[in-house]
């Protein structure tokens, strides 16, 4: 079946372009969604004009999304979870995960079928890509760690010097007492 794309759909196609789509795919989805139309004659007529239309709506959205996208690039995710000797996860951090830690850093509400991801399985840096629209898809970094472990981007608290009653500086460390006197 051949449809006129009326909106820009994922991994298929921009406005205005005339696609062949399985028969069930354009008339159970992209049809009833508003997605597209049948590719008449008559509906190809306004082909030129649905791609004018959907290239300016285009360009407003992504001058919108823009901001999202800048703060999207500079955020850096962590997760603690539990993983076996070799760093496989017992479970997995999934796309929602990834979406509830990114409104709760940022504010910025992220549906998790924007998130292009497969369930994070193991431990260390991946990088995951967000859909805002066809044009803007930044990329931010997801650190998984094992649980206990502490950030190796955060500074580890350094020895307190401390005075002991001679007045001679002396370092100590947490497992370390001092002797009753």
């Amino acid at each position: 079946m051949k449809v006129l794309l009326i909106k820009d759909v994922y991994k298929l196609g921009r406005a205005g372009h005339v696609k062949k789509v399985a028969d069930g795919y354009g008339r159970n989805f992209l049809i009833p969604q508003g997605m597209a139309v049948l590719a008449t004659p008559g509906s190809l007529k306004q082909a030129d004009r649905i791609r004018k239309n959907a290239a300016e709506h285009r360009a407003v959205v992504n001058e919108e999304m823009g901001g999202v996208a800048e703060i999207l690039a500079k955020v850096h995710l962590s997760f603690a979870a539990r993983a076996g000797e070799t760093g496989k996860l017992y479970g997995s951090i999934t796309s929602q995960d990834v979406a509830d830690q990114i409104q709760e850093k940022t504010g910025v509400s992220i549906k998790r079928q924007q998130i292009d991801m497969q369930p994070l399985r193991s431990l260390g840096e991946h990088n995951i890509r967000i859909r805002l629209t066809m044009d803007l898809i930044p990329e931010l970094k997801v650190n998984v760690l094992r649980e206990g472990e502490a950030e190796p981007s955060l500074p580890i608290e350094p020895e307190e010097p401390i005075t002991n009653s001679t007045g001679e500086s002396a370092t100590v460390k947490a497992d370390e007492t001092e002797p009753a006197a």
